[in-house]
Order: C-alpha cells, then sequence, then structure tokens
C-alpha cells in the first residue's frame, strides 16, 4: 500500500456530508420499467466497515464519503438529492414550485430522487431546470423530472449555458463509441461491488444505466453578469466555458447567499484530460474563472456546493476551498509550462511534478478522480501534441509489430515472464505490467502471460488511491480472465440523435464513412429536414461528405428527414426509419449505395488485447 500523506484527525468531510441530511430511500435500488437494476447503492454497503487491505486507505475513505445516500439540505429553500447517480441533483424551491438542477445521467433516477425530495417536501411542480454544463450526467434524466409538453408549452424553462447542446451532443456522438467503450474501465461499470472490485470512482460511485434523455434548452446565458429570475428566484450567471467542460457556468443565489460552482470545485482532483477521453481542458482558464468567482461571489457567500460531492459552509472555509481548488489547476499547469519549456517530455514532468505540501495536506485535492500523473501529461498534450520531439520516436511501430519484436528481442516470451515475476516479487509492478503487455499483444493466446499480466494489474488497482485508476486496472484484469465485457451502457441515445441538427448529423455520417469502400463514389443527394425548415445538397466524393444548405444542382435522390426518424436512421438504417415518416423521392438505389459505405463504430473494440 502507498502511505497515505493526509490528516487522518480530520473529519470535518464527514460532518460536512452528513449536515443537513433529511431522509434516506427505503432501497437504494432503481429499477427501469422492465424491471432491471440501473443503480444499486445498496451494493456499496460494506463501505461502512473497516479498510480492507485490497483498497488504499484513503480511496475507502472517500469512497465512504460519496457512496452516502439521501436527500440533504444546503441551505433555506436549498436541497441536494445524492448517491442517486454519479453526480447530485439540486432542488431550489421557488414561489410556486421547484427548480431542479442538474437531473442526473437517467430518467429513471432522476424520478426517483425527485420523489424522494417530494415526499419530504410535498409535491411541489418542477418550476425550472437549470443544467449547469454538457456533460450526460448533468441532462440526461431531464425527462424523469419534467415533460417536453411542458417546456414546448412555455410554463417550465431549460436553462444552460451558451454552446450547450452543440458540446453535449458532440461529445456523445461523434467520438461516443469509444469514448463508452473507454468509459467502461474508467467507471468500472462490470466490476463486482465489493473490495477486490469497484468502491467508486473518486467523483461519484459510478454512472447508472438507465434511459438517457434530453430537452434542448430555452433560455441561454451568454455573459458573466447576467442575471434572471425563475419561480421568484433571483440568479446571477458567471460564464466558464473551456474549464471542466466545453460548455459550463457558475450561478449565484442572493437572497440564500449560495453558490453552485457546478464542477469547478469538487473535494478531487478532477480530470484535465479524462481517461475515457475527450477534449483537453484549459487548467488555465479552469484556474482563472475559479479567482473571479472568488472576487465575484466569495464575500457574499455562506455556502457553495457543486454537482457532486457535498457543500462546504462559511465565508472564510468558502473563500479557502476555492482558493485550494484554483491553486491546484494554476499549479498543474504552470509548473508544467516551466518544466516543458525546460525540455522535459510529459511523462518526464509527471515523474517530477510534485504539488506544494499545503495542497497535499487538503483531503480534497488529492487524486481520486483525476491525478497528477495523467493531468500533467494532459497539459503536455494541450500545448506540445503528441511528439516529444525525438525523431526516434516520430515514426514508431505499431503496437503488435512493436511487441513482438521486444519479445524476441528480450529472448522470449519464458524470459520475458520469468523477468516479469522478478519484477512483481520486487514491487516493480510498473516495469512488470510494462514488459507482460508486449507479451500479451504478442501472442493474446497466452494464458500463462495473461495470467500474469491480470495478476499484476490487480496488485496495481488495490494500492490506487485514485478511483477510476483502480477501475481501470481490475476492469483490464478482468477482460484478461474472462474476454472482453464491451460496453455496458450506449453511447448516444434516441433523444440526443433526434436533437441533432442537420449540419452535427452530416458531421455525424461523415465521420463514419469507410473512406476506401466510398473512393469511387460520386454522388449527390438533397436532403430535406421538416423540422428545421432546411434543405442541404450532400455530396459523397473521394471519400468525404460534404454538405451545403441550400445548395443548387442535380441529384440522385432527395431524402426528407423528419426528427422522429434521425434516431432510427441512425441505429437500424433506411427501411426503420421510413416506418418513422423518412421519404425518399428518385434513385432508391444510390442510397443503398450510399448506406453500404458507412461502418459504424465498435461497441466491443480490443482493449487490454490486440
Amino acid at each position: 500500500m502507498t502511505e497515505n500523506p493526509y490528516p487522518n484527525n480530520d473529519d470535518q468531510d464527514f460532518t460536512d456530508a452528513d449536515r443537513g441530511f433529511l431522509a434516506a430511500p427505503a432501497t437504494g435500488v432503481v429499477r427501469n420499467d422492465k424491471g432491471d437494476i440501473v443503480w444499486d447503492n445498496d451494493a456499496y454497503g460494506f463501505l461502512s466497515g473497516e479498510p480492507a487491505d485490497t483498497v488504499h486507505p484513503s480511496l475507502w475513505r472517500q469512497s465512504r464519503l460519496v457512496s452516502k445516500q439521501g436527500l440533504y439540505e444546503v441551505t433555506d429553500g436549498i436541497y441536494q438529492v445524492r448517491g442517486f447517480d454519479l453526480s447530485n441533483m439540486t432542488l431550489v424551491e421557488g414561489a410556486t414550485g421547484v427548480i431542479v438542477i442538474d437531473p442526473l445521467i437517467s430518467v429513471e433516477t432522476a424520478d426517483a430522487a425527485l420523489a424522494l425530495y417530494r415526499s419530504n417536501r410535498g409535491d411541489r411542480p418542477v418550476t425550472g431546470v437549470i443544467y449547469t454544463h454538457s456533460h450526460v450526467d448533468h441532462f440526461g434524466g431531464v425527462k424523469g423530472v419534467v415533460s417536453e409538453q411542458d417546456v414546448a408549452s412555455g410554463r417550465v424553462p431549460v436553462i444552460a449555458p451558451e454552446g450547450f447542446m452543440e458540446h453535449a451532443i458532440a461529445e456523445n456522438v461523434y467520438a461516443g463509441t469509444a469514448m463508452a467503450r473507454r468509459a467502461g474501465y474508467m467507471y468500472g461499470a462490470m466490476l463486482p461491488r465489493d473490495p477486490g472490485g469497484g468502491v467508486g470512482a473518486g467523483l461519484g460511485q459510478t454512472t447508472s444505466t438507465g434511459t438517457v434523455s434530453l430537452i434542448p434548452p430555452t433560455t441561454e446565458i451568454s455573459r458573466t453578469g447576467q442575471t434572471l429570475t425563475v419561480d421568484g428566484v433571483p440568479m446571477e450567471f458567471q460564464m466558464a466555458p473551456g474549464s471542466e467542460a466545453p460548455s459550463e457556468m457558475h450561478f449565484y443565489f442572493p437572497d440564500a447567499r449560495a453558490l453552485c460552482i457546478a464542477e469547478n470545485a469538487t473535494h478531487t482532483l478532477h480530470n484535465i484530460l479524462t481517461l475515457r477521453g475527450a477534449l483537453v481542458r484549459d487548467p488555465h482558464a479552469w484556474a482563472r474563472y475559479l479567482t473571479e468567482a472568488i472576487e465575484l461571489f466569495g464575500d457574499r457567500t455562506d455556502v457553495v456546493f457543486a454537482s457532486h460531492h457535498w457543500p462546504t459552509w462559511g465565508t472564510d472555509r468558502v473563500r479557502a476551498f476555492l482558493g485550494d481548488q484554483r491553486d491546484l489547476y494554476a499549479y498543474i499547469h504552470d509548473q508544467t509550462l516551466r518544466l516543458l519549456n525546460k525540455g522535459y517530455t510529459g511523462i518526464e514532468i509527471a515523474e517530477l511534478l510534485k504539488l506544494p505540501p499545503a495542497l497535499e495536506l487538503q483531503w480534497s485535492t488529492h487524486g481520486y478522480y483525476g491525478s497528477v500523473s495523467h493531468n500533467v501529461k494532459a497539459v503536455y498534450q494541450r500545448y506540445m501534441g503528441w511528439y516529444d520531439g525525438n525523431p526516434a520516436r516520430l515514426w514508431q511501430l505499431p503496437p503488435v509489430e512493436a511487441a513482438t519484436r521486444y519479445v524476441e528481442l528480450m529472448g522470449g516470451a519464458e524470459t520475458v515472464m520469468r523477468k516479469a515475476e522478478e519484477a512483481r516479487n520486487g514491487g516493480e509492478l510498473r516495469w512488470a505490467a510494462q514488459i507482460l503487455d508486449h507479451v500479451v499483444f504478442a501472442d493474446p493466446t497466452d494464458k500463462k502471460a495473461r495470467g500474469l499480466l491480470a495478476d499484476v494489474l490487480e496488485e496495481l488497482g488495490f494500492g490506487s488511491e485514485n478511483g477510476t485508476w483502480r477501475n481501470n486496472y481490475l476492469s483490464g484484469a478482468m477482460e484478461l480472465r474472462q474476454g472482453g465485457f464491451g460496453t455496458p451502457t450506449v453511447p448516444s441515445s434516441p433523444d440526443m440523435i433526434a436533437q441533432l441538427p442537420p449540419e452535427m448529423f452530416f458531421d455525424a455520417l461523415a465521420v463514419q464513412i469507410d473512406g476506401p469502400a466510398a473512393w469511387d463514389l460520386d454522388q449527390v443527394f438533397r436532403w430535406i429536414f421538416p423540422d428545421h425548415d432546411a434543405e442541404y445538397r450532400v455530396s459523397l466524393r473521394n471519400g468525404v461528405l460534404t454538405y451545403v444548405r441550400d445548395g443548387a444542382g442535380d441529384v440522385a435522390a432527395t431524402v426528407t428527414v423528419p426528427r422522429s426518424a434521425l434516431g432510427a436512421l441512425m441505429a437500424r438504417g433506411v427501411e426503420a426509419a421510413e416506418g418513422d415518416g423518412l421519404s425518399i423521392d428518385g434513385d432508391r438505389s444510390a442510397i443503398a449505395e450510399f448506406m453500404r459505405v458507412l461502418d459504424p463504430g465498435d461497441p466491443d473494440f480490443a482493449i487490454i488485447e490486440p
């Protein structure tokens, strides 16, 4: 085990996490209409016991805190439901109803969270919804708290930061298949819930697996200082784009002296680049927004709460907490740049950079979700890209070919495994994993190598303080032993596909074109989107899909696609979409030829083996 450097006599987090507790649900299990379990907080009941020797004690502590479930009062008129998903749902009581902030990932968990609130605070109608930012755990359950009809009628505004729809959809559609497959590792989706498996992801326990929905915002926040009153509740907004999400905002409730900091200050070091993959975030901007939040709201705030974890109370403590979080991201950014300008590479800087002692001694700055190691590499990537400047590494062999040659060079698989055993016995787990990785990629059928690598990865996982690192190590070990488990969750829901504007729909199609298969095609179509009152001239040439709005010229066929048919078209093809209203006028064979060169992603692609 790695030594825990934290002050073990500091239990303030437990006091804060329990403060304002009002009620727990009768059960921590949430099911969908078919009876399938989509969320099970009860599975983490073992965390109430003493830390197991298979879990880093600091991660055990964090998981105990994060697995607390129930309805909590933040301050007068503001409540949170925690432990129903990866994120929190916050509820702000207004003159006639309640405003919901961040309705979780799934319709089912959001419905259950709202039901717990109502069972204790009365059957108040939802009078507003706020998305703090464009990640799915902050909007996916929206149809569990409000209907499309209520929003369309104007009765319930849906409020989000500028650019929300573009980024919410792009992340889950363009690279959604790959991200979702890797997220299965990151969140330990298939791991058993026990001391040898999934104990939490640091930010939250894991992700729910219910129905993901999306209702587009009706009100967009576009500038810092913008104000809005919903159901008698005044709010002041601060924009924070390019921080933890490309579209994100903070907001302040002056009547309650309460600040919602979205996901930019939680009780962990967050990710500058997540292990599932995403656009690299900007820690310099992130830190700057926190400085601005302190200046705008710090002296006026009695409590700060976020989309994850528990609040912090008291003006002095709020300013200190936000200041530490600001310093955390600023230090990693600035020191990585200092060292890269001295010629160090990302991997080297990750080994060199240590946080200031004053930050390391705060529970909230440790890497339960992000880590100094992979965040440093993300900063390097943001500024310098993948190439470290050494021409010997400019054109390296791909993994399988390199692995085969390395194993041969090192004397064959048996010799490498013997050396790996020696490294493991000597506590050099990182090196053992690195060389065994070559053996598995050189011959994925080698059961002995697979088993040995699985054992090493398991030991690395047991010793990791970071929840997502633990989940990655243990998920890799599971697939080495049992075979691939694929993608447990659907990367893009029908609701998301239905909300694609035409341009993003074509972009999503373009990244599925099998280039070589389409080299010889030269096709032109007209696509009509009646819900958007828009027409496009779409061409496929040289394996490239291009589109022009209102483009003139002859076409092989005209495709009319109502919003209701988009999901079926993307998921099941033309015939299924025709059942939902799609129509084709012209050469159907040309459309069929076009559809044949679409090559959607593989949600079961290999990760731990070639």
